[in-house]
């Protein structure tokens, strides 16, 4: 059995791994290798060193800023978008009426496109915020909210799936216990239940964190940077730099490649503080 497995192995796992070179690593490679050169086409690059790098950071590129602000959007979303999926995946998970049908509709937000979403929702804050006389576009904090809005609308059933999942494998001979020992509920849920869930918030933690962090869609089409680029998060930044300014094609290529360190540093700490938790429960 062991020698077939070596034998056919090869064949189907081949496809899959030329696929994925094909698909990502060539393009990432050539990626890097575009961000120290000055081009407009991949066929007249000319290399121009850490030039590129520098330029990226310059007050005029404006990517400073938007990774500041795409970091406070992250740190908002992942503490709003988490604590709202587990408040509804625990009380789904009592024994209520009609959790199916509430499950369901939680859910549905996530199967709604990015610029879709977008575009509803700037509707939406804008005929509430007519009355003041304003749009979402008009202060930037009106479009921190609503990017807050939409991130948490979208994200929040994918989360409470997860979390429900988590909540379901709790044994309740541990809850029961906790309690005949005299433990309140909130004791229950504190030394209980939160650590039998740990591998769901790790999972929960890293996807919110993702998933908002590489944020484009929603922000192109609620705010698109405005006003002034001052709600323009780091994805929109390299997309506007890359395709908006003829010339800055490479500065845009190492915006993205300084994106991709920086989303994956950020991903092997959390992933790390948050599995360290799950050790010691």
């Amino acid at each position: 059995m062991g020698k077939s497995l070596k034998r056919w192995g090869l064949v189907f796992t081949g496809p899959t791994l030329l696929a994925f070179v094909i698909a990502f690593l060539a393009p990432f490679a050539v990626g890097i290798y575009l961000s120290f050169n000055k081009f407009t086409t991949v066929a007249n690059a000319t290399f121009n060193g850490i030039q590129n790098y520098i330029d990226a950071f310059s007050d005029r590129q404006g990517f400073i800023y938007a990774l500041l602000f795409t970091a406070l959007v992250t740190v908002i979303a992942i503490v709003t978008v988490n604590v709202f999926a587990f408040s509804i995946a625990y009380l789904l998970t009592r024994k209520l009426k009609g959790t199916n049908f509430f499950r369901t509709v939680f859910f549905m937000p996530n199967l709604i496109g990015g610029i879709v979403l977008g575009y509803t929702w700037q509707t939406i804050i804008n005929a509430v915020l007519r009355n003041f006389d304003t749009t979402v576009v008009s202060d930037a904090r009106f479009g921190l909210i609503g990017l807050i809005l939409l991130l948490n609308w979208q994200q929040v059933g994918y989360m409470m799936v997860i979390y429900i999942a988590g909540l379901q494998s709790v044994p309740p001979e541990l809850t029961e216990a906790a309690e005949i020992d005299g433990a309140g509920r909130w004791q229950v849920m504190r030394h209980v239940t939160i650590p039998m869930v740990m591998p769901s918030i790790t999972i929960c933690t890293f996807l919110t964190l993702s998933n908002s962090f590489k944020l484009f869609d929603q922000n192109l089409a609620l705010t698109n940077g405005a006003p002034m680029r001052q709600t323009e998060m780091a994805a929109l930044n390299i997309v506007n730099t890359f395709f908006g300014r003829i010339g800055f094609e490479g500065v845009g290529q190492a915006k993205a490649v300084i994106f991709f360190l920086i989303v994956t540093l950020i991903a092997f700490l959390q992933l790390r503080a948050t599995r360290s938790k799950e050790v010691e429960s």
